[in-house]
């Protein structure tokens, strides 16, 4: 049997917040906490509110990140908290850190990998990671790919890069009641019984492709040959939309890059243009990469979270879901405002009563067995978990 208790709180002072989120999860769940997991906005000083989270719950394990707007089934913000807490007989939890992400993705892998009890036993025959990660510190994608190496494959993968409300500063992942920075945390969930993760996107193209000419990290310097900027102010003619170099975010939210891996797009959403005409990236794009310029709507974003949905309740089986949790892109609440609600409602109907919890993220993190895997921008990544 698995208990769970989906908490969300608007109360600004770290303390009073943490009671707020403590005292929903101690009237449902009662003495036990088996795992809490914390979504909080950059307003709070984190780790007094993991503080107190820890006095009033005593989880056995607690972890989770900053965040870019937060939510459950119920209710949704920014500059909120919200908060997942189980109590399980059939799920086993552990949560593992790994620092320098900076320095040496990989070897942050490695170390969290080494620490996953289900590479080391068959006891549980379903194995899942959440991972919470500092994507301002970069190398995501090889970090999620070492991820994958590492498991063998034996692990579904869910989660995003940590969030600071899009002041795109300084980002943060919990373990415990310390709150650190270029850092990843994983929270192992080993199950007696199926866990599903659905991914999905409503973006296509629009235009002709691009080729990445020269990069650097998350800049990307040209496309065809020409500073990357000049793409963009093309396609906003021939388009009929407004591109301003000097605030061009609004733009942007609007006109992201897909990266064409043969098997569908891996989104990228450009943040900012440089004076040299360079556009820097929330996450990196491979040079030499064909590059498309793509469009949606704001039907399509709830279209895609419903499908991610659907995808990660049918991997659970015969088995329904007790709970979830959802990441999607702050680049996506940002660009549909009030409509981001339509997108949660449409995630809460599939999931038939189940309650989740989720934050908008820096990037999303996915690893399933049926779809494309890796770490995306603008995609919604729901991680469902068993009755």
């Amino acid at each position: 049997m698995t208990k769970i208790a989906a908490v969300h709180t608007t109360l600004d002072d770290p303390a009073a917040a943490a009671e707020d989120l403590g005292l929903q999860i101690n009237e449902t769940l009662g003495s036990r906490v088996d795992a809490l997991i914390v979504f909080a906005s950059a307003r709070f000083d984190y780790e007094a509110l993991l503080r107190v989270l820890d006095e009033r719950c005593a989880p056995a394990v607690m972890m989770g990140s900053s965040s870019a707007g937060e939510f459950t089934h119920a209710a949704h913000g920014a500059g909120t908290a919200s908060a997942l807490a189980l109590c399980s007989d059939s799920l086993a939890f552990s949560a593992t850190l790994a620092c320098d992400l900076t320095r040496d993705s990989r070897s942050a892998a490695r170390t969290l990998v080494s620490s996953f009890k289900g590479m080391h036993g068959d006891r549980h025959a379903y194995r899942a990671a959440l991972l919470m990660t500092d994507a301002l510190a970069g190398h995501a994608e090889e970090f999620v790919d070492e991820m994958t190496v590492r498991t063998s494959g034996r692990y579904l993968l869910a989660g995003g890069g940590a969030g600071d409300d899009a002041n795109f500063t300084r980002t943060h992942v919990f373990l415990g009641t310390r709150a650190y920075t270029d850092a990843a945390v994983a929270l192992e969930i080993l199950s007696d019984k199926p866990i599903g993760v659905g991914v999905g996107h409503g973006w296509e193209p629009s235009g002709l492709p691009l080729r990445a000419t020269e990069v650097d990290g998350m800049r990307v310097v040209g496309f065809n040959g020409l500073p990357a900027a000049e793409a963009f102010e093309r396609h906003a003619e021939a388009t009929g939309q407004q591109f301003d170099r000097a605030a061009p975010l609004p733009f942007f939210l609007h006109n992201i890059l897909g990266i064409d891996t043969g098997n569908g797009y891996r989104l990228r959403v450009p943040l900012a243009v440089h004076a040299d005409g360079s556009v820097e990236c929330a996450a990196e794009i491979p040079a030499q990469a064909r590059v498309h310029i793509m469009r949606t709507t704001s039907e399509s974003a709830a279209i895609a979270a419903q499908r991610a949905t659907t995808a990660a309740v049918d991997a659970l089986g015969d088995t329904r879901p007790g709970a979830a949790l959802f990441f999607d892109c702050v680049a996506t609440r940002l660009r549909l405002g009030d409509a981001f609600g339509y997108e949660l409602a449409m995630v809460a109907d599939t999931l038939g009563g189940a309650p989740f919890v989720g934050c908008n993220t820096y990037g999303q993190i996915a690893r399933s067995n049926s779809q494309f895997s890796g770490f995306h921008n603008c995609t919604a990544v729901v991680l469902a978990l068993p009755a």
